[in-house]
Formats: C-alpha cells, structure tokens, sequence
C-alpha cells in the first residue's frame, strides 16, 4: 500500500517538475517523512537525501527534453552553475550533521517565509515589465538576452535548497519571475539549475550514514537514499514529465503564479502534518 501511496504521488512530482520547476523535493520531503516514519528523527535526513536522488533524475530528464533554444539562456552561465554546485555540496555536508528536528523547523520555516513573500511583496503574482530590447511574442520562451540569475546567488541558493532538500526552484523561479520573466521560462530553467544543485547533493547523501538501530534495519537504504521509495516516485514521475514537456498546456501566466502559490501553501500543510 505504501507503495502504490508512493507511486500516486511521483505522479504529481512529474506534474509539478513540468509546470513548476519543482523537480520533486517540496512534495518528495513530507512523503518520504511519512513513508519512513518508523526512523523518528533520522526520516527527515533520508527524506532530504532521498528528495535529492528524485530530483537529479526529474530535473535531469526534463532538461534533456526541453527545447535547445530555451536553454540557451543559460549560455554564459558557467560562475552561476559552479556556485550552485559549490553551495551545495556544502549544504549536504551541513545537513549530515545537523539535528534532525531543527531541519524539519528550518523546513517549514523557509516555506512559510517563502510564500509570505510572494503573496506580499511585489513582482511574483504581478511582475515588473522586463525592459524590452526587441519584440518577442508573449508565449515565446526562447532564451533572453542576459542569463536567468547574478552568479553571486549562486552559493546561498545551492546551500539552502541542498540543506533543505528543495533543489532551488523555489529560490530560482521567484528571482526570475521579479526578473521580469514570464512563469512558462522561469519553470522551465529551474530544472538545469536543479540539477546542478541536487548532483553533489546526492554524491555526498549516497556516501553518508545513519547510526540508530531502525536505520540499519531498513535494508532499502543506501547511504542516506531510500531507494525504494526513490524508485515509486520516479515510477510514477517520469512519464508524466514525457507527456507534459511533449504537450504542454497553456497556462495564463498569472494563473500559473497563483498555481504555484498554491502548491507551496499544500506542501507547507503536508510537512507540518507529516509523521
């Protein structure tokens, strides 16, 4: 049954990974809290590492499927990519030694922070108009002229979201969409700077250990991942993100940042009532 829970749900981290750039961890975490309660403390830290295996895979795939174009606006990206990777590593190697509840605290914390920000503060639900240096189509998401992010963002961004187990996008796409961006490209260029986030996350989780008698029980781990339920949610995940990224629906953007709003409002809910 809890299996199938799993599956169930990597269908909806394929959804949000192709339309919000969430490539699984605010709906990985309280899952996985959940499905590995029987490890009291220790279920957030396989929840953050196990969130990160998830994400390199649904990030990595919906990057390979996104158009060569759009991720143009990478290109010249390199400082920004290296300090997301540096941050990141650095905050898996945080969370290892950290305790495991004010993890959890510093988890709903950051979410509940994160959606009085964009409710409140000007430029996410309405953005600033980009400066416009030629016309471009509205529904265009083909690369702008300068890159999504200041490379300086780069290290806090990658420390928080590996420490946390949130891959970035939710730092990312508030930064682009003030930038002026329009939620259908913001999305979609959270996964290539997910990826850079959550793959050294996921090398330092994958060599980590658990010392608590319940750990050593659950024959699923490997280091700190849970690889059974990894599999479910990616199970679950992949297909949909195929279907999406081949069609996707056309979302007005100001309803997608509403959507997306919404979505950190559950996770949030779900986190404080996991297990």
């Amino acid at each position: 049954m809890d299996f199938m829970a799993l599956l169930g749900i990597g269908l909806l981290t394929g959804v949000t990974t192709a339309l919000f750039g969430f490539g699984g961890g605010f709906v990985a975490v309280p899952v996985v809290v959940w499905a590995d309660a029987a490890l009291g403390p220790d279920a957030m830290r396989v929840a953050v590492a196990t969130s990160a295996l998830v994400m390199v895979v649904n990030a990595g795939f919906a990057t390979a499927v996104t158009p060569r174009r759009t991720l143009a606006a990478l290109r010249g990206g390199g400082p920004l990519l290296a300090l997301l990777a540096a941050g990141a590593a650095a905050g898996a190697f945080a969370v290892r030694y950290a305790p495991a509840g004010p993890v959890r605290w510093a988890f709903l914390g950051y979410l509940a922070l994160t959606i009085a920000d964009l409710a409140l503060r000007p430029g996410f639900l309405r953005p600033h108009p980009r400066p416009a240096s030629r016309p471009r189509p509205a529904a265009d998401t083909a690369a702008p002229a300068r890159g999504p992010l200041p490379a300086v963002l780069g290290l806090p961004i990658g420390a928080v979201a590996a420490f946390l187990g949130v891959g970035g996008s939710v730092l990312t796409v508030p930064a682009m969409r003030r930038a002026g961006h329009p939620m259908r490209l913001a999305t979609v260029l959270a996964n290539p700077l997910t990826l850079v986030v959550t793959l050294p996350a996921t090398a330092v989780s994958l060599s980590g250990t658990l010392d608590s008698a319940a750990a050593q029980a659950h024959a699923q781990l490997v280091g700190l991942v849970d690889l059974r339920a990894a599999g479910a949610l990616l199970l679950g995940a992949l297909p949909v993100i195929a279907v999406l990224r081949r069609r996707p629906p056309r979302i007005p953007d100001r309803a997608h940042a509403w959507a997306y709003l919404a979505l950190l409002c559950v996770m949030t809910a779900a986190m404080a009532f996991a297990g």
